[in-house]
């Protein structure tokens, strides 16, 4: 045994630290002469592992042993979680308490977007003992946590340093970072400083400074697109060799985007084929959740567009039904409005209105879909109905005994819409008790909206009653609580307590932004000769564009009444005369000309049937006997069935 091991020690020492198949090929000559040497055994899995062979470590894990998982526990985990079998891994990272499997660990949170739990392992990492030399990596990959807990909104700032922009890898976290909270002009930036970063490296050879550029040019593409500089975008895909990407994920995400952005596709079903043509991942190489979110809905994006109805209905109605209902899942609900779109059938406005109102009797809870009828009832300037469906979906929310349910029902998101659709029409008396619901709701929960209670308390402020003043600051307080450098907080603390208790608010104004500066761009004397804008409803906007225009009318009479006085004035907008055509005057008017006309004594009737009735008319004159021919006494006539030739005696229709 100890032959064995000094024999693949010497093997070691002579070959290249680097060179691992030569180990691997000096630990199987050692194993085929004793297969229980652990050190040998120990030396494979590593080996395989250094060769990207996972799976084959795996299973050289598994022959080994309990002594030989025992030993290699670290190993195991790590080929466990480079397989994409992330559960185990984060199970057997849970049997030691290492420094290297809370880095194992760590990753394992990240791929699974357990991103809080990925965040406290790193920052234990940097706190703990030995940090020293992991201090760059646990920097990058500390700052990837937070670039996807931005993604997710759990993020509201990301804390950068100055020695984050003198690295390539920090410089792009951090544009990543900046492009999730959507300022695209710093995350643009900081991509240029990431790319030349990573081109003036020495250390690095022309293939690989390619394959970390790569990465870098395909987002840069994306936030160009988002600025609208298209023509530098194209430019910059052109550059980009999607062969050359190495991550598959990476190049799926290139791919699309080019698809996206590229106008020389006209024909639907060549650019389905052609989204279509994207590499399949396996199991271990998958998009995060929001980016999976994104293609898929590009995909069904595309199969509509190549008039594939039937199938994104049911294939979308599937994942729905899957969910549970209601949800404020963006990937769910995203899925609604396509299948509304799907059974539409690219019809628009009252069309499409109709179509979706059908589904929602089936899918009375589906907030998606819900949405989509709002904004078209809003697309057709009807905004009342999708205020009371909006209501109604309320109703039931509250109704519920779900609490679920009242997540949805008060969700940031849907109250702010609803507060929209009251103020675009006027409505201005719910909006505060909407929003005193919703922050009272929030209140009790562990993660309030700031965007919520801001609005909550700024519409309280501006209630005269003070108990409203009161409830303000005590919402103002509680956001200040969470976040002390929250500016809209202090200003509303400051609004809230400055009439009743300036104490709380003394120090708290020399904070605020002083008013010279606030108001160092404002002209007064501009704003008051440009006038007071003031809101008009829709309904009183016909009879405001009148009223202009008959202003406008007489604004232009009167300039012409100066230019030229003696000029005599012209009549505009006079009524139209009454009298007849044939008017003359001194001629005298007809006595029967208000007699509707059958009963003038100059009506004669028109027609055959008219001069028949005018002949055979009776009144006064003698009755002929053969006028009496054919008629009988009422009920004296026998109706007899008719045979084969009784369609002949029908009465024809004759002209009315």
């Amino acid at each position: 045994m100890a032959s064995h091991t000094a024999t693949l020690s010497a093997l070691l020492r002579d070959s290249s630290i680097t060179d691992h198949n030569e180990i691997l090929k000096a630990t199987n000559d050692v194993l085929k002469s004793s297969k229980l040497d652990s050190n040998a055994l120990h030396t494979r899995a590593v080996a395989l592992l250094k060769l990207d062979r996972y799976d084959d470590a795996l299973k050289a894990l598994d022959d080994g042993g309990d002594k030989l998982a025992s030993q290699c526990v670290l190993e195991r985990a790590y080929a466990l979680y480079k397989t994409g079998k992330l559960a185990d891994a984060a199970k057997v990272c849970e049997g030691g308490n290492s420094r290297g499997l809370k880095h194992v660990a760590a990753q394992v949170a990240y791929r699974a977007e357990r991103f809080a739990d990925a965040e406290e392992l790193y920052k234990h990492l940097v706190e703990s003992a030995g940090a020293g030399d992991e201090y760059m990596d646990l920097r990058i990959n500390g700052l990837a946590v937070d670039v996807q807990l931005a993604w997710q909104g759990e993020k509201s700032e990301l804390k950068s340093k100055n020695e984050d922009f003198e690295a390539f890898e920090t410089a792009y976290n951090v544009a990543c970072g900046y492009i999730a909270k959507g300022d695209y002009k710093k995350g643009n930036f900081l991509l240029k400083r990431a790319r030349d970063l990573c081109e003036a490296l020495d250390e690095l050879s022309d293939d690989e400074k390619r394959a970390e550029v790569l990465p870098i040019m395909v987002q840069q593409a994306y936030v160009l697109t988002k600025l609208g500089k298209t023509e530098e975008a194209k430019s910059l895909t052109k550059m980009i060799n999607l062969a050359d990407v190495p991550e598959p994920q990476t190049k799926i995400i290139a791919q699309n985007n080019v698809l996206a952005t590229s106008t020389g596709i006209d024909n639907t079903y060549l650019l389905k084929r052609v989204f279509d043509s994207v590499p399949t991942l396996s199991h271990r190489e998958k998009h995060f959740e929001h980016q999976a979110n994104i293609l898929e809905r590009n995909h069904y994006t595309v199969e509509l567009q190549a008039l594939k109805y039937g199938g994104v209905a049911k294939s979308t109605l599937k994942k729905i039904s899957a969910s549970s209902s209601p949800t404020i899942s963006p990937s769910i609900n995203g899925l609604s409005v396509l299948n509304a779109a799907a059974h539409a059938e690219d019809k628009i406005g009252k069309a499409a209105l109709k179509q979706t109102l059908s589904l929602l009797e089936k899918r009375p809870n589906d907030v998606g879909l819900i949405l989509t009828i709002v904004q078209l009832y809003v697309s057709t300037d009807n905004p009342a109905p999708a205020i009371s469906l909006l209501e109604a979906f309320f109703k039931r929310l509250e109704e519920s005994t779900n609490p679920s349910d009242q997540d949805v029902r008060f969700a940031p998101g849907l109250v702010a819409l609803l507060i929209s659709l009251y103020r675009s029409t006027g409505r201005r008396t719910p909006i505060k008790p909407e929003l005193e619901k919703a922050a009272s709701y929030w209140r009790q929960k562990s993660k309030p909206s700031p965007s919520l209670f801001h609005a909550a308390g700024i519409s309280l402020l501006e209630s005269s009653n003070p108990e409203d003043a009161k409830a303000a600051g005590d919402i103002f307080s509680s956001l200040r609580s969470q976040d002390p450098t929250d500016r809209v907080a202090i200003a509303g603390c400051v609004a809230s307590y400055a009439s009743s208790d300036f104490s709380k608010i003394s120090s708290d104004i020399d904070t605020l932004t002083p008013i010279p500066k606030l108001i160092s761009g404002i002209n007064a004397e501009d704003l008051e000769s440009s006038g007071i804008p003031t809101w008009t409803s829709k309904t009183t906007s016909a009879t405001s564009k009148e009223s202009s225009k008959k202003r406008t009318l007489d604004d232009k009479e009167k300039e012409k009444e100066n230019e030229d006085p003696t000029k005599k004035q012209k009549t505009i907008g006079t009524r139209k005369s009454k009298l007849p055509k044939d008017f003359e005057e001194g001629k005298k008017m007809d006595p029967e000309r208000w007699l509707p006309l059958k009963d003038r004594s100059s009506y004669r009737p028109k027609g055959k049937k008219g001069k028949k009735k005018a002949l055979d008319a009776t009144q006064g004159g003698v009755v002929r006997e053969d006028a009496l021919e054919g008629v009988e006494a009422p009920g004296s006539k026998v109706v007899t069935g008719s045979g084969a030739g009784g369609a002949k005696g029908k009465k024809k229709k004759g002209k009315r």
